[in-house]
């Protein structure tokens, strides 16, 4: 049977896997075992094995379960409150400040916490109701926080970046810097959309005036306890900086960087926040194990997944058709693109990255495409669909904090912030240095 069609079979049984609901490591490991055996036979499974848990056993992996641990002890600690309320302060008065409030929030909880689906829960349980009640319009309350969440995984450090940067075998500390002006970026774009659409709402008008006396009364009252909010949420920006600082200086590995960001957050936690008590710690270590168990088996089977396309020269037979394609680099980067925004819709980014990276950086070098730069693209289009169906994790996420907002009007509210996102690869692609300025600066 030839590569091409072999290929299709792998890939229809893999959707139909997924379709039915199996685990995607399980998925991906099933189908990867049956072409392995169809080609190869029975004694492949020993192969099998052996690729499986060399591929986890790599030392850059530790930084995985370390970050997530470091965002799991911001997460289930009152950050997430204390930021709200401290960017409230400064950012209240804007046209739709609140909801820009919230975008900063969710971009430096991102920071802190490196997952989307943590940001979006943290600061929108304090976030939805409280712009609810100022009169926010449902879709605009609820897709700045599904956006805003996103940034999760842009904005460094992020979990993702150190999966490509292990897949594709590139600089982890610069894949770091160059998702810092593009996060940024986003993050100005959903700010500038946010205060537009509720210039343009009639209803917001009102609640910003119904509201504004009652916040010139209180305002020493929320200078003072969101001053106090500011402070405790300053040692967790200082380990982030000292991360990156670490990263950057090329003091610490991002491993070892990781281990000490995960103790002074867990640390910092217990302290500031008196989570003394065995109940959050457990909660923390549980929350922490159960996804980087998740994320590392998706990564294990990946690579089993990699091996046996490349064994079967599925992966080969790909890249050189593509190769081959006698069109403008741009036409094929865009070709690029549409596949990776279809295959965020149905996949998480880890898996995705895991999947294809290894496939299409040779595809991006040989177009004489940056690899850093793909990083970001890549990462951004993951970011589309993680707030559009049929997965939109941020969705789901979102219904369950306000569940009285229909999916439907989370999805339209969060649908502009996933054309400010489309806006975002697009400016990069005419204005590379956007990703490329910050990291050839501090690292040549």
């Amino acid at each position: 049977m030839d590569p091409i069609t072999l290929g299709i079979i792998v890939a229809v049984g893999l959707v139909v896997l997924m379709a039915i609901g199996t685990p995607i490591a399980f998925a991906l490991g099933g189908v990867s075992l049956v072409a392995l055996i169809y080609d190869r036979g029975l004694p492949e499974l020993t192969y099998f094995g052996e690729t499986f848990f060399d591929r986890i056993a790599e030392f850059g992996f530790v930084a995985i379960p370390m970050f997530i641990l470091m965002g799991a002890a911001v997460a289930s600690s009152p950050t997430g409150r204390d930021l709200y309320r401290s960017l409230d302060l400064w950012l209240g008065r804007l046209p739709g400040g609140l909801a820009v409030s919230n975008i900063g929030a969710c971009s430096v909880f991102a920071a802190l916490s490196g997952s989307s689906p943590a940001t979006c829960a943290a600061i929108g349980k304090m976030g939805i109701p409280e712009m609810r009640k100022r009169g926010y319009p449902d879709g605009v309350a609820a897709g700045c926080i599904a956006a805003g969440g996103t940034l999760g995984i842009l904005i460094p450090p992020s979990v993702t970046m150190i999966v490509y940067g292990i897949a594709t075998e590139t600089s982890i500390g610069r894949l770091f810097i160059a998702g810092v002006m593009p996060g940024l970026m986003l993050a100005g774009l959903f700010m500038a959309w946010t205060m537009l659409a509720c210039r343009l709402d009639a209803g917001q008008r009102r609640g910003m005036a119904q509201t504004a006396a009652r916040l010139q009364e209180t305002i020493k009252d929320n200078v003072d306890t969101n001053l106090k909010a500011l402070v405790r949420v300053l040692p967790f920006l200082a380990v982030v900086i000292g991360i990156l600082f670490a990263l950057y200086g090329g003091v610490a590995t991002p491993s070892e960087a990781a281990g000490v960001g995960a103790f002074l957050c867990l640390a910092l936690a217990m302290v500031i926040y008196r989570m003394w008590q065995a109940g959050p710690i457990k909660l923390i270590l549980r929350d922490s194990l159960r996804e980087s168990v998740m994320i590392m088996l998706i990564i294990a089977a990946a690579e089993v997944f990699a091996y046996a396309l490349s064994s079967l020269f599925i992966t080969q037979t790909v890249a050189t058709a593509i190769t081959d394609l006698e069109v403008n680099r741009w036409v094929l980067m865009g070709v690029i693109n549409v596949f990776l925004l279809v295959a965020g819709f149905f996949l998480p980014p880890v898996a995705v990255i895991v999947m294809t990276a290894p496939i299409l950086l040779p595809i991006i070098l040989a177009a004489n495409f940056d690899p850093y730069w793909f990083a970001v693209i890549l990462t951004i289009n993951l970011e589309i669909g993680l707030i559009t169906p049929p997965v939109g994790l941020n969705l789901f996420i979102i219904n369950g904090i306000a569940p009285d907002i229909s999916l439907r009007n989370i999805l339209m509210g969060s649908l502009p912030y996933a054309l400010c996102m489309v806006l975002g690869i697009v400016l990069l692609c005419f204005f590379p240095g956007i990703a490329l300025w910050l990291p050839n600066l501090i690292m040549g």
